[in-house]
């Protein structure tokens, strides 16, 4: 029955790849609004009700991978190890994200959201829900009380670097970003949040006087 289920799982996960794969190289072959669901649906070679199945929408399919980023996050932030702060995960998990080499797909991926506010729009609503996951960490490593604002601004902070940096899709003289790249940009980001969590913290107990 395991094997039947896992087996039923995979393939599930086969079907979803694949209509996110058709999805973005219609995307970046005729542009993501001339796209529709039948062109995917045909180019993936199932029926648009098989896509439906698995994205609620063609928005989701352009941001597929984005629930496995967030889940990564999660993750991260709740196995952290004792004494690391939420900055220190949240800056390792960036730089994970550019351990892969980026495809000339996810570059074109990168650019249509660029080019599109509508895209860039519903990225910020994406990136918002990164901030959820942020925020209480923060607040954690503080013993922040409900109505301290530093953790919430902190966090729409990061994920502001995170949309710069993810615009920024190119390193020095126009080559692809490397780990060290995406270090010095994020880096200062972190320091400067950091000093001002650090000059700022006191005892919740003084905060209320």
């Amino acid at each position: 029955m395991n094997a039947e289920l896992g087996l039923r799982e995979r393939k599930k996960q086969r079907t979803r790849e694949t209509i996110a794969r058709a999805a973005r190289e219609l995307f970046a072959e005729r542009g993501y609004h001339a796209t529709t669901l039948p062109d995917i649906a045909e180019a993936a070679d199932v029926s648009t009700r098989t896509i439906f199945a698995y994205f609620p929408s063609k928005e989701d399919i352009l941001f597929s991978d984005f629930p496995l980023m967030r889940e990564a996050l999660a993750q991260a932030l709740a196995e952290r190890p004792e004494g690391e702060d939420a900055l220190e995960t949240v800056r390792k998990f960036i730089l994970s994200l550019h351990e892969f080499e980026k495809s000339d797909l996810d570059e074109k991926m990168r650019l249509c959201i660029e080019s599109d506010e509508t895209l860039r729009s519903h990225l910020r609503a994406r990136l918002a829900q990164l901030e959820e996951l942020i925020a209480p960490a923060i607040a954690k490593d503080l013993d922040a009380a409900d109505d301290d604002l530093r953790p919430q601004v902190v966090a729409a902070s990061l994920t502001a670097a995170f949309n710069v940096l993810s615009e920024r899709g190119e390193g020095p003289r126009g080559k692809p970003k490397t780990e060290d790249d995406v270090a010095a940009q994020i880096d200062p980001v972190i320091t400067f949040l950091r000093g001002g969590l650090d000059a700022l913290k006191e005892p919740r107990t003084a905060r209320r006087r």
